[in-house]
């Protein structure tokens, strides 16, 4: 069952919201024969996009979890991730990128490149994925890929060439011109299925030659047979083109630009034809793991099969059947009936049930090599685990989880409700790096946080339906932090004395605000006046302290906190008695060191009609928004501006009745920075009276 990987795609197809991302995966599974009949994302059929198979995706038009299939185009093998592109669903996207070879980077012919455009295109920087950007779209009034494509070398920095330009363009998109062949394509049929080159109509011919020319100097940087065979001006074979056009997206150093419309079957299977001759396969890409018996040092991965198993997994799923785990084998194969052992909690498993998914059905298989993406059923594992053979101690590093940052208190209706709510809860946290769940001591209520309303609304629908667990929500809270601004010096001694051995312990030293990072702890005791197995507990003791702040209960971040002074008592000193005396120093030091609160500021994209451009600023104002910058999108503004999280509850609804439901706005988290004092002081009052309460 050796497969040649050469042969072998894995890709993710990602973009800003409404560009077309599932529409054109649905269009791929048609043309490579996975699927007989297209249906839409909206569908009129009641069918839905395959590749949206949540009852809630179908209701909204939106993917929120990625997709995996796999399909087959010209004897390569390509498994396609569909990603969500809502900011809220961030981790979705990171999980895809992490385990992806290429990437295909989709963007609106007239919405172009877009703030979530941006988000993703830095996500697959971070993880080194070589990508195609196609724009779609090409049919729709106001498109203009030329513009998009001057659009992704200002914006997103990104050599952007174009392999292709259309032939006609909006509702008179023909067809397109290929400069690499020098070929008019055309797509005959009800659904594009007859490709049809023909020569390029006389009046486009001029303007293809200097599109051809600009393209060949682009791509020539990564070729020099290509210098030389232009220099030569003789007749210049494709295969050197593609050769170069591969080399240099592979290196990360340009970024091949084809065109089309998904939605009128357009210039799909020339994306497809793309994916193969331009993204790498498995054995393109050096990937590292760390070897947990040789103190973590780097390792790189073979993509051998012959080796040892290295799999990752990188997404789970509730199924029918139970979990459901989808894994990326980096080497080696993974057969049924195989013991693996999972590198984090050391625990073996054996390989029952393997398959390979199509979007929410599956496809029994009985064994998996080096490059593949399938999934496994009842393993137990967590999202982010490493699987390998016995003997085999590796770990895949880990993805980029970002922190939550709102939260929200539900309530279960009756103990039913409760138990379901216990069974979504802990699935959710599961599935979902970015969900997290804990129940607060003094209120006794549980609280969920993640990245935004949306995704919290999400889960809360799904509780409903898929758990049948009725919750009551309550108001959305924001993850305020504290901190101190600045130094400020402790001496503190906790006695106890209580018959028997009492407890005993003084800890002097400072604390000062800390620049980067959350927390630092600075031993600076000498001659031994604290006792070496006690300096632990001092740190533990301030770590204790930075969980709840004093002026609104928050946790407290960005704190060095220094012991340089101390004594102890031969009997009475114990781990305890010092992170008593820790927690006791931290307490009284806050005090003076002038502590603020913290807030999350979001930055905000709204995109709407240039007419509503004023009203649009006036609501971002009225909400504590700093605008950083506005653009002209053809008669489309895009507003861009810094908004506290705190004032962004309920904004959809504003900026509906402002511009007549025809604005949209995306956000995602950009720092936390200080609360006015007005602000502080309320927050400070509410929280006094919390405890009042309480």
């Amino acid at each position: 069952m050796k497969k040649d990987l050469t042969k072998v795609r894995n890709i993710g197809i990602s973009a800003h919201i409404d560009s077309g991302k599932t529409t054109l995966t649905e269009r791929i599974l048609f043309y490579t024969q996975r699927i007989h009949a297209i249906h839409e994302v909206r569908g009129k059929d009641g069918v839905g996009a395959t590749m949206d198979s949540m009852d809630l995706e179908k209701e909204r038009g939106i993917t929120i979890q990625s997709a995996a299939t796999y399909c087959t185009w010209k004897d390569c093998d390509i498994n396609v991730i569909d990603t969500p592109g809502h900011v809220d669903f961030t981790i979705e996207v990171e999980r895809a990128l992490r385990v992806l070879d290429g990437a295909v980077l989709i963007l609106c012919s007239v919405g172009g490149v877009q703030s979530q455009s941006i988000t993703v295109n830095r996500q697959m920087t971070r993880y080194k994925v070589p990508r195609i950007a196609f724009i779609n779209k090409c049919d729709r009034t106001g498109a203009n890929p030329y513009r998009v494509t001057q659009q992704l070398r200002d914006k997103l920095d990104l050599n952007a060439v174009m392999l292709q330009f259309p032939i006609g363009l909006e509702s008179d998109l023909q067809g397109m011109v290929d400069l690499v062949s020098m070929k008019a394509i055309y797509f005959d049929g009800e659904q594009g299925t007859q490709i049809r080159q023909a020569e390029i109509p006389p009046d486009l011919l001029d303007e293809a030659k200097i599109k051809r020319e600009e393209m060949l100097d682009a791509v020539s940087m990564f070729s020099d047979e290509l210098m030389e065979a232009m220099l030569e001006e003789g007749e210049i074979p494709e295969a050197m083109i593609h050769d170069a056009i591969r080399k240099g997206t592979l290196g990360l150093e340009l970024t091949p630009v084809l065109i089309g419309s998904a939605y009128k079957n357009k210039g799909v299977q020339l994306l497809l034809d793309a994916i193969n001759a331009y993204l790498p396969c498995p054995t393109d890409i050096e990937n590292t793991a760390l070897d947990l018996d040789q103190d973590e040092s780097e390792v790189v991965v073979s993509n051998n099969p012959a080796d040892p198993l290295v799999a990752l997994a990188f997404k789970l799923e509730d199924g029918r059947y139970g979990q459901l785990t989808y894994i990326r084998t980096y080497q080696g194969m993974i057969q049924k009936g195989d013991t693996i052992i999972n590198s984090r909690t050391g625990k073996k498993a054996k390989v029952g049930r393997l398959v390979r998914m199509h979007a929410n059905e599956m496809e029994e298989i009985e064994g998996a090599g080096a490059g593949d993406i399938v999934a496994l059923f009842g393993i137990d594992c967590t999202s982010g685990d490493t699987f390998c053979s016995p003997g085999l101690n590796w770990s895949m590093s880990s993805m980029h989880v970002p922190a939550p940052v709102i939260s929200l208190a539900i309530h279960p209706v009756d103990n039913k409700a409760q138990i379901n709510m216990s069974k979504a809860l802990n699935r959710f946290t599961k599935e979902d790096p970015t969900f997290k769940t804990y129940v607060d001591h003094e209120t006794n209520e549980t609280i969920i946080s993640g990245m935004g309303e949306l995704h919290l609304e999400v889960y809360i629908e799904r509780m409903k339906r898929e758990y049948k667990a009725e919750v009551e929500v309550g108001a959305p809270q924001v993850a305020y932090r504290e901190t101190i601004t600045q130094r400020a010096e402790f001496d503190y001694t906790h006695k106890k004395q209580t018959g028997g051995s009492g407890q005993y312990g003084r800890v002097a030293g400072f604390i000062e605000p800390l620049a980067e990072g959350e927390y630092e702890f600075v031993d600076q005791i000498v001659g031994g006046v604290i006792p070496r197995e006690y300096i632990p507990s001092c740190d533990k003791g301030f770590k204790k302290s930075l969980e709840k702040g004093t002026l609104t209960g928050a946790p407290i971040t960005g704190v060095r906190a220094a012991i340089n002074d101390g004594s102890f008592h031969a009997v009475d000193s114990s781990d305890i008695a010092f992170q008593v005396a820790a927690i006791g120093a931290f307490k009284q030091a806050y005090a003076k060191a002038a502590p603020m609160i913290m807030e999350p500021i979001m930055k905000v994209a709204v995109e709407g009609p240039s007419e509503f451009q004023g009203s649009v600023m006036g609501s971002l104002n009225q909400r504590r928004g700093v605008i950083i910058g506005t653009f002209e999108e053809g008669n489309y503004t895009v507003v861009e501006a810094e908004m506290p999280l705190a004032e962004m509850f309920g904004y959809s609804t504003t900026l509906r009745s402002l511009t007549q439901g025809k604005a949209e706005f995306t956000m995602e988290f950009a720092t936390y920075k200080q609360v006015p004092k007005g602000v502080a002081d309320e927050l400070i009052k509410a929280f006094a009276a919390q405890k009042k309460d309480a």
